[in-house]
């Protein structure tokens, strides 16, 4: 066997998520996984940390403290229900929470405590995979094609796989070992912030509230034009760009516009420039198969297909064999079997980098 668990906790700033993988013989089969959500006042304190603020080092620290603890518990979840023990598995690979990405400045942040998580599993743990990437002038960011293209891609035909967590990405999967991708925007970062305002929910469940509203069309097409959309790839963004006080600067030219249909209206930004990024950048899909928490939006998975046609099938990751909530976290079990291996695990023409780079920093148990 040759196992490995991956830890993601993402833009949504909801948990952690977890898997153990056996990759033996090329294979990658799922053999535990958990979710350790994240206490509200941790949450409160990584929202708060995406902007500069008083004592932020200090606190910067605390938090990636308290991630480390719920990274072990996470980690101590997913085994239990099996048979091995942490000698078993080979390491860790966790992403961290990004409180920064800025790879036109040359730097990118995931607050983490990787030795700590080290110390309280006693696991070698594998972290900072992206800042190697941006070292060599890539974005950093997204690094899921590559291992969507490892485990994804059949021959002859073109797919997509889209993460729609925050922020939505995109890889696309042409079947030839040719894959590409990037970041196509928000996805659920700013409808969270605007229920989270306006009821106190951290999102909107299966898009019920966005249904109830009708979108504003001419806000819809003034975001549309925010100079990322427009950007060509090798693209990354974050909340570093979509946050409430862009969408607040769009806003203020409506006053009176009901907060149900501002939702109904992020929720086509979310649809509309994720369905305009795969009809400009793979004409020929065929599928497209929707993973994160965007996957459990059936409201925001019919606008989404309701834009890209009748001609293009529309489906979650679980006709892959993979739910949802799990692919990342499998993503940085690969990552950390791709270090382990020392092979490569970025694409240059996904990320812009000088060329293919072993991603990821080890702290031994």
């Amino acid at each position: 066997m040759s196992l490995f668990i991956g830890l993601m906790s993402g833009t949504s700033l909801d948990g952690v998520d977890g898997v153990l993988v056996d990759f033996w013989a090329g294979a990658a089969r799922t053999m535990s996984a958990a979710y350790v959500p994240f206490p509200d006042d941790l949450r409160a304190e990584l929202l708060a940390l995406q902007a500069a603020s008083p004592n932020e080092l200090e606190r910067e620290a605390l938090a990636a403290n308290r991630l480390a603890q719920l990274y072990a518990q996470c980690v101590a979840d997913i085994l239990a229900p099996t048979d091995m023990k942490a000698a078993d598995v080979r390491a860790v690979g966790v992403h961290g929470q990004t409180i920064r990405h800025r790879p036109e400045l040359g730097f990118t942040r995931q607050t983490n405590n990787p030795a700590l998580l080290a110390e309280l599993c006693g696991i070698d743990v594998i972290a900072d995979f992206r800042s190697r990437d941006i070292a060599a002038g890539g974005q950093g960011a997204p690094l899921v094609p590559a291992f969507h293209q490892a485990l994804f891609a059949q021959q002859g035909k073109t797919r997509v796989l889209a993460n729609i967590g925050g922020i939505a990405n995109i890889s696309i999967l042409k079947g030839d070992n040719n894959a590409t991708g990037f970041d196509t925007g928000p996805g659920n970062v700013l409808m969270d912030a605007w229920i989270a305002r306006h009821q106190g929910k951290p999102y909107d469940d299966n898009g019920a509230w966005a249904a109830s509203g009708t979108p504003i069309q001419p806000l819809l097409q003034a975001m549309l034009q925010d100079p990322y959309f427009l950007l060509p790839p090798p693209k990354s963004t974050g909340r570093d760009l979509f946050h409430m006080d862009w969408l607040q600067r769009h806003l203020s030219h409506y006053p009176d516009a009901r907060p149900q249909d501002v939702q109904a209206t992020l929720l086509q930004l979310t649809a509309q420039s994720l369905a305009d990024a795969i009809t400009t950048h793979a004409p020929r899909t065929e599928a497209v198969y929707l993973c994160g928490g965007g996957a459990y939006n059936s409201v925001l998975m019919q606008a989404i297909e309701n834009k890209l046609g009748q001609n293009v099938k529309v489906a979650s990751t679980d006709a892959l064999g993979v739910p949802p909530n799990r692919m990342e976290a499998l993503a940085f079990a690969w990552l950390a079997f791709r270090f382990n291996e020392r092979q490569a695990g970025n694409l240059p023409a996904v990320t812009g980098a000088k060329g293919e780079r072993v991603l990821g920093a080890l702290y031994p148990r």
